[in-house]
């Protein structure tokens, strides 16, 4: 059993270089940089450096805070019409998304000052030496395994949509489409920018020459300017604790939603007492379904209530208004995105739990830097009011929600997880599963979860058949996926308990995961 700590995240090299950095002594802090520049590499879809996220971190002996480097609404809109805005229809196997792209659907990023600042604050080792992984692997090119080769196919639409994206991303053997498993992923241009950031710092990005790149393609298609790029800042925040069944849950606090309505979730299930042996069964899935039914509607009524684009979730956390929807489930029936995660704890007991995103990227890549930035502006899970409604210069609220879990006997859980709307109940349905039903972290995660949204209750396969047929009797309108899929999220997890770890990687996202 490992004592240096261990990882959890998207893809083995991900975790393989991770696992590197912690063996040559460097801490939690430390490996999460490494392991996100190798991110961007390997999982081009689901990280860049165009993108956003939140790291939730917990150095040992100190106290545990948030780090909001989430993407900005840019400080002007302009008229739609003078926009490069088009949707795209992204096929999931059961059920199809539409989102927009194009560089007037990206927001002011944030994950390179986000590292940058990670790295002053906690890291320990010098950024060059964490950086050269990473460039090794983008200049060498990396083979697509299945999963990633399967992430690219769901967004094939996206990045086959555009000349620049295409050139990278296009296969060899297929012209038109995008590349498929076994072909190799070089990214020479994003070696150099990884290693000219290493060495000039993050202001390279936000005032220096990336930032006149960025601002320069932007202009007459893009809302981002100079000013934008200058502007952006870290924001420290104080996490958002619940207490769930003796257990404390910290999570990602407002102006994001997702932390609130896990906890919101949790404070519906606090009256519900399961069986302990009743995971599969269907009347405890039927209360899951129910709370995430009421879940999703104590949120649009949220909106509802609401002029500002994002409005204060922490409403939803209100005695009187848990009160109201604990009364509408108690005793009754009825039927009505691009993300990864990278969590590592340290020997030192040291957490870091950190989600990033670039949406499904815009589908325009920067001339020369090899970055695609992010088309946040253009999703509609996180525009509520409609698009081109955000305020200017606000940070985007976001449904990722790193998260820590501590028993009254010390026992850590670090979880974080990537899946657009899903992550809410996918860290909800992981928590649950750990806490009232004492599943080891292996098959918490792996067992087959449920998702509710706009009357549609999903389904993942593996559950008994007269489970999903007692379901089906009560939701009419139920997708039937047929195993794992991607769709249902990423809960990439760590547990640290007396000196032991345990890891897993989530197979729905070609989850990797190392115990040092």
């Amino acid at each position: 059993m490992g004592r240096r700590g261990a990882v959890a995240c998207g893809h083995p090299l991900t975790a393989e270089v991770a696992e590197e950095v912690l063996l040559d002594g460097g801490n939690a802090y430390d490996a999460l940089v490494a392991a996100f520049f190798v991110a961007c590499v390997v999982e081009p879809v689901l990280a860049s450096l165009g993108g956003g996220g939140f790291l939730l971190a917990s150095p040992e002996g100190e106290k545990t805070t948030l780090l909001d480097f989430f993407v900005q609404t840019p400080a002007r809109r302009y008229s739609p019409d003078e926009l490069d805005f088009e949707p795209v229809r992204v096929d999931f196997g059961s059920t199809t998304q539409e989102f927009h792209i194009g560089l007037g659907a990206a927001a002011t990023p944030g994950c390179v000052k986000g590292i940058f600042e990670i790295h002053r604050r906690l890291g320990s080792l010098p950024m060059r030496e964490l950086v050269a992984p990473a460039c090794r692997l983008a200049r060498s090119g990396v083979e697509l395994n299945q999963e990633q080769a399967f992430i690219f196919s769901v967004v094939e639409p996206i990045y086959v949509s555009r000349s620049t994206a295409r050139e990278l991303f296009g296969s060899e053997h297929q012209p038109g489409r995008v590349k498929g498993e076994g072909e190799t992923l070089a990214q020479p241009h994003l070696a150099e920018t990884m290693e000219t950031l290493a060495i000039e710092g993050d202001d390279l990005f936000y005032r220096g020459e990336i930032a006149a790149a960025i601002v320069k393609q932007c202009q007459g298609f893009g809302f981002l300017t100079l000013a934008d790029l200058e502007g952006y800042r870290v924001e420290e925040r104080l996490p958002l604790e619940v207490g769930y069944r003796g257990v404390k849950v910290r999570t990602n606090p407002p102006p994001s939603t997702g932390g609130t309505l896990i906890a919101f979730g949790l404070g519906l299930l606090e009256s519900i007492r399961p069986d302990r042996k009743g995971h599969q069964r269907s009347d405890w899935l039927m209360e899951l379904a129910d709370v995430m039914a009421m879940t999703q509607a104590a949120r649009v009524e949220l909106a509802s209530q609401s002029d500002s684009s994002w409005p204060d979730p922490l409403k939803l956390l209100a005695p009187e208004i848990l009160a109201r929807y604990r009364d509408e489930i108690a005793g009754r029936r009825r039927a009505f995105r691009g993300t990864t995660q990278i969590t590592i704890i340290d020997g030192s007991g040291s957490v870091a739990s950190m989600t990033c995103s670039n949406g499904e990227g815009c589908g325009e890549m920067q001339p020369d830097t090899g970055i695609m930035m992010n088309n946040m502006l253009g999703e509609e899970d996180l525009n509520p009011h409609g698009f081109h409604q955000w305020r200017p210069s606000e940070r985007i609220s976001s449904m990722m929600a790193p998260s820590i879990a501590i028993w009254p006997d010390g026992q850590l859980l670090a979880i974080g997880s990537g899946g657009s709307n899903r992550i809410r109940t996918a860290i909800l349905q992981v928590l649950v599963n750990t806490i009232d039903f004492g599943l080891d972290l292996e098959a918490a995660i792996a067992h087959p979860r449920i998702h509710y949204e706009g009357k549609v209750l999903s389904v993942e396969g593996g559950l008994p058949s007269a489970t999903v047929d007692e379901l089906l009797a009560q939701f009419p309108e139920l997708r039937l996926f047929p195993g794992h899929n991607i769709f249902f999220g990423g809960t990439h997890a760590v547990i640290h308990h007396k000196g032991r770890f345990q890891a897993v990687g989530d197979p729905r996202r070609g989850g990797a995961a190392r115990v040092v």
